[in-house]
């Protein structure tokens, strides 16, 4: 970082209410989204500045409304139940010092917000059965936390989490077809549009009235929590830019996608790629008990189904950028996107296969 670079965000830094005077700025995390940088004060304290990806997050002010709302009320529930260390469980956003209704800033061209730091806390990117079923735990108690909030949130980014939008987009893509590379995932189209009914069955139990629609964190991943600096103990759920209305299918479904796979989303050798069942269980573990005072038997039965859609989800999702050319999601070589989908296609092929001992498992723990 540059002297110029630091300076610019020192002095963002200061127009936010902190303690005292910022003077030292370092890059925090290794976010894809987000840029985050640590600020500390002359006064002692820290806090996280972030420079909010608005090519992503259209509409800052909403994003920001959802994150104090739904901070708020999680911080009210922590003071009925007795907790102490209150910045340690739920972060808080640091409003402005000429404005105290407003918690973001703009600085030429870019977005600015900043929140508390947790003291003494780490993040983890290794996914093992402990952490696992932390993790469950924590991103159920977080859904549960938010099952009574009566405020309506935004949605931070429409139709995120919508199978019948996926795949209305790759259909959309298959039609213009930019490179003509159809011709050349023709199997991978055919699995895909064979599953389409099936994947689809939320949207329509939505609509039915079958299947709520709750407070989800969206983005599940062990990474999107703070744990205990000595300790697994999970002090509190971050990365909030996703919290919104969804079917619970979002939490479930995605953490597993990745946490429960045993390569990474781009393997190109897929026959490394399968379900770790102990981690399957282990997060089934924890999320139920998070979960268990407001889960229905419908949302129970269906989570073998949200298992399988999200990796269908990704496929859906990587395909259509590769037949459109590769303009969303960042690749490293030409078929990076192709390697992808492939990947997703033999995750979700390994949950379908693993289906009846999924519903067995999750059978002896309701």
């Amino acid at each position: 970082m540059t002297e110029a670079q630091a300076k610019r965000l020192t002095g963002i830094a200061d127009a936010f209410a902190i303690e005292g005077v910022a003077e030292r700025v370092d890059a925090l995390g290794n976010g894809l989204i987000n840029d985050t940088y640590v600020v500390e004060t002359n006064a002692g304290k820290k806090y996280v500045l972030q420079r909010v990806n608005h090519n992503i997050f259209k509409d800052v002010d909403a994003l920001q409304r959802n994150i104090v709302t739904v901070t708020e009320h999680l911080r009210k529930k922590l003071v009925e139940r007795g907790v102490e260390d209150m910045d340690r469980r739920v972060v808080r956003m640091i409003p402005l010092k000429e404005n105290a209704g407003k918690t973001w800033t703009k600085d030429a061209g870019d977005y600015w917000r900043m929140m508390s730091y947790v003291e003494r806390s780490r993040t983890l990117e290794e996914v093992t059965p402990a952490t696992a079923e932390a993790a469950g735990r924590a991103f159920g108690k977080f859904e549960a936390d938010l099952s009574d909030l009566e405020t309506p949130l935004a949605e931070t980014i429409p139709d995120f989490h919508n199978m019948e939008w996926r795949l209305e987009q790759l259909r959309e893509a298959v039609a213009a077809d930019p490179l003509g590379r159809v011709k050349e995932v023709k199997d991978i189209l055919d699995k895909i549009e064979a599953r389409a009914e099936k994947m689809t069955a939320g949207e329509r139990m939505v609509r039915e009235g079958k299947l709520k629609k709750r407070v989800c964190h969206c983005d599940t991943k062990v990474n999107n929590m703070l744990f205990d600096a000595d300790s697994d103990e999970v002090l509190c759920v971050i990365d909030l830019d996703t919290v919104m209305e969804s079917t619970i299918f979002s939490d479930y479904g995605d953490f597993l996608r990745t946490g429960a796979c045993t390569a990474a989303e781009d393997e190109p050798d897929t026959e490394k790629v399968a379900v770790d069942m102990e981690i399957f269980r282990a997060f089934t573990r924890g999320y139920l008990e998070g979960t268990r005072d407001f889960l229905t038997e419908t949302e129970r039965r269906m989570l073998p189904f949200a298992a399988a859609l999200f990796p269908y989800m990704q496929a859906v999702r990587f395909l259509a950028d590769y037949i459109n050319g590769d303009t969303y999601f960042k690749t490293k070589y030409a078929d990076h996107n192709l390697v992808r989908t492939r990947a997703q296609m033999k995750m979700l092929e390994s949950v379908e296969a693993l289906e009846k001992e999924m519903e067995r498992e999750l059978g002896v723990r309701i």
